[in-house]
């Protein structure tokens, strides 16, 4: 004897719910999937995390599950990352489908996939395979779509209160030992000064309302780790790792320094970028010498961040992702 499903006379999912109120967002997360990218050549699979909302109708009592996964699936059978490694457009995709299954308002999907990347290290010069988080985020409506490209990558920084103690201390030390004022400035400026080294992550997403612009993702991993300390490698020669340490004693950076530079590379490496597009910069130090993290962050369109840039004056608003992926949109 077989069984068979019995299917019920009504559609739960469309039924009107107790308490009509809409629902900003539900939907799926944490979807892991293989993405395909095509890279040197060479076309391979990537391991993928995918989230999914649509908005809910107030007389509708939950999204259809399933289709938002079907809605990736035929998304990803679709599209082949190329060389520019254009991860947000695959998002967008995936968006517009969920947009049109769920017969929603909008959608927001965001796609996290771990991206290797061979790198040379600074002296050795050997092959050193790097892992980086690649991220694209989409919104879309029945009338459009705007969507963000971002990445995240690991580096260091080296404290410039803590440097700055222990230089005022050797400068103490030096000048009780006899040496002079002029002998001191050369020994500190030749000599790196020690602090305390702090393992950071950086992750930066850049937006634009022309959806052929051509942010590069490897030019964002580049700003990212520019703007730390130093970067760092999975294998390290000696010779390289001399370098990585004096090269980050002679560049300390806080966490907020971190943030301002990668919105400085954003404003310098994509001059071509309208006032309208997006950045979000985020930085977090996992602290050495004290139990706790320190983070800080800058979100807002490029024609606020400029504005600051030229004049130096205080923007009132910083636009936030949500803000500016749904209101060109929909006007919310």
């Amino acid at each position: 004897m077989t069984s068979r499903a019995i299917l019920p006379d009504e559609d739960l999912q469309q039924s009107p719910p107790p308490a009509p109120i809409s629902l900003t967002k539900a939907g799926v997360t944490r979807s892991a999937k293989a993405i395909r990218i095509s890279y040197d050549g060479v076309e391979r699979l990537f391991q993928a995390e995918i989230a999914c909302y649509a908005d809910l109708n107030p007389q509708q009592k939950g999204v259809h599950m399933s289709r938002f996964e079907e809605g990736i699936n035929e998304a990803i059978d679709q599209v082949v990352l190329g060389e520019a490694l254009v991860i947000e457009s695959l998002a967008q995709r995936i968006a517009e489908r969920v947009v049109s299954a769920q017969g929603a308002l909008r959608s927001e999907v965001t796609i996290r996939a771990s991206y290797p990347k061979v790198r040379t290290t600074p002296v050795s010069e050997i092959e050193s395979q790097e892992m980086y988080e690649l991220i694209g985020v989409a919104a879309a409506t029945p009338t459009g779509a705007r969507r963000v490209v971002g990445v995240s990558a690991q580096g260091m920084n080296a404290c410039p209160c803590a440097q700055g103690l222990i230089r005022a201390q050797a400068e103490v030390a030096l000048a009780n030992d006899g040496f002079s004022r002029e002998q001191i400035d050369r020994i500190v400026t030749h000599v790196p000064i020690a602090t305390h080294n702090q393992r950071a992550r950086g992750t930066l997403y850049v937006g634009s309302t022309d959806l052929d612009a051509d942010v590069n993702a490897d030019t964002l991993i580049a700003i990212v780790e520019e703007s730390m300390s130093s970067e760092i490698y999975e294998l390290l020669k000696r010779t390289d790792e001399q370098y990585i340490v004096d090269r980050a004693h002679r560049r300390p950076r806080f966490v907020e320094d971190s943030v301002r530079e990668m919105v400085r590379g954003v404003v310098e490496q994509f001059p071509e970028l309208p006032d309208s597009a997006f950045l979000w910069a985020h930085q977090a130090n996992f602290e050495t010498i004290h139990t706790h993290d320190v983070e800080a962050e800058r979100s807002g369109t490029l024609g606020e961040i400029r504005e600051e840039f030229a004049g130096g004056s205080h923007s009132t608003h910083h636009t936030g992702l949500r803000e500016w992926l749904h209101g060109g949109l929909l006007g919310a």
